[in-house]
This record gives structure tokens, sequence and C-alpha cells, in this order.
């Protein structure tokens, strides 16, 4: 049984019409289980919750870099969009713990899942923008990432998500003239649920470490990892990253 008031709670949100919060945390895996289906999955919140967003992400985005060309403007965007960084967002307000799933996504671990976390948030979206409007949906989204505009006001080079990989290799080639290294050192999991294990090195030092439901996810994340360490490392200084 959800309790209302502990979501809204976490949400830091009260809702107008606790129907759209319910409707929000509904899994299609849920209302299809159900007997006598009554409860409205969360989908059409998501498309909707979608486009609020990518509406809010870009006005923002315009007005914190006023130099920024498109292109720019573009490649930080698609930071702030993508999957994995609504799925951080999602973990910090403890969604998965409030979603509605059918037993087939309880038993697969689908609260954990980064995709439903993902759409559960835009579902939550969706919601409050029909609940109370624009600017309410506007303020949930600052504070669901509130984390990651403050990284990307302090350092827009390192903002969420975006090709770290490519960020990763330009950036050791241009400092220290080598390339980094990927190892998959573990995979795990049932083969519907693989967990890869990555980690990158530099001139045989460790510096990232990742994990993801793909190879090329993981190595992302450890390359992710791994720039915020040198390009903290090296501020400052001169010449190659281990000397």
């Amino acid at each position: 049984m959800l309790q209302i008031h502990d979501i809204q709670t976490s949400l830091d949100y009260v809702f107008q019409e606790e129907a759209l919060l319910l409707e929000a945390l509904t899994h299609r895996s849920f209302s299809q289980s159900q007997e006598h289906p009554t409860a409205q999955h969360n989908e059409r919140l998501e498309f909707l919750g979608d486009a609020v967003f990518g509406l809010v992400i870009s006005e923002s985005l315009v007005a914190m870099f006023p130099t920024f060309t498109e292109g720019e403007l573009s490649k930080v965007k698609a930071g702030l969009i993508s999957r994995v960084t609504l799925a951080k967002a999602a973990g910090r307000l403890a969604l998965g713990k409030w979603l509605r799933l059918g037993r087939g996504e309880e038993a697969s671990s689908g609260r954990e899942k980064h995709s439903l976390l993902a759409n559960t948030l835009e579902a939550l979206i969706g919601a409050v923008y029909l609940d109370s409007g624009l600017e309410s949906a506007r303020t949930f989204i600052y504070r669901a990432l509130a984390t990651e505009f403050s990284e990307l006001r302090d350092r827009p080079e390192l903002s969420a998500g975006g090709d770290w990989k490519s960020r990763l290799q330009e950036w050791v080639h241009k400092h220290d003239g080598t390339n980094p290294g990927y190892c998959l050192v573990r995979e795990s999991g049932p083969d519907h649920q693989k967990v890869f294990s990555v980690t990158v090195d530099i001139r045989g030092h460790v510096m990232g470490h990742g994990e993801g439901s793909t190879k090329k996810e993981a190595e992302q994340r450890a390359a992710e990892q791994a720039f915020a360490q040198v390009s903290h490392q090296s501020s400052g200084t001169t010449g190659n990253l281990h000397e």
C-alpha cells in the first residue's frame, strides 16, 4: 500500500490530484496484472513529461550559457536528458521504492532498472505539470536535478552524461601523449540482466571504474570517473600525468 504522505514528502511536492501521482508511479506491468484493471499506467504522463523536461532544460541552458553555440548547447542537453542522468536523479528521490510493478518486473529487479526509473521521473514531471502548471514543473525539475545543475554551473566541461570516452581520449592525448585503455574485469548476473564492470587505465594506472548493463555503458561510466580524476589531478600543473 503506497503511503501518499511519505511519497509527497520525499518529492517535496503535494499533489492537488493524488490520482496523478498514483498514475505516474504505476508501471504498465502493474496495470496489466490486475484481475480487473483500473489503474492507468504512466506511459502517457511519461510522453508529456519528456516534452516538458526538454523545454525546461533547453530554456535553462540558453540562459546559463549565452555564448554557447547550438552544437555546444545540444551536447550539454544530451547529457542532462540522458537515461543515466534521469535514473540517478530518480534514485536520489527514492522512486524505486514507490513504483507499482507487476510480479514479473518485481522479480527481475525492476525497481533498480535505469529505464524504469528514468521513465517514472519523466512521468512525475508530466503529472506535476498537469497538476499545477509549467512553473511548478520547472521547480520540480530544478530540485530533482540540483546536483547536475550545480556541477554544470561550476564546471560545464564536466556536464552530466555525454560521450565521456571521447572526452577522456582527447584530454589524455593532448596532456599526456598516450591513450586510455579499458579492461573488462567482471561480468555477472543472468543473461537477461548482465552487469559489466570495467576499469580504465592511463600508463598502467587505474583511473576509473564503472558498471553498467552493457559493456559500452560501463566504459562510459569508467571514463567519466577517470576524466574527473585526471583533470583535477593535473589542475595547475604541466607535463605528463604521472611524472
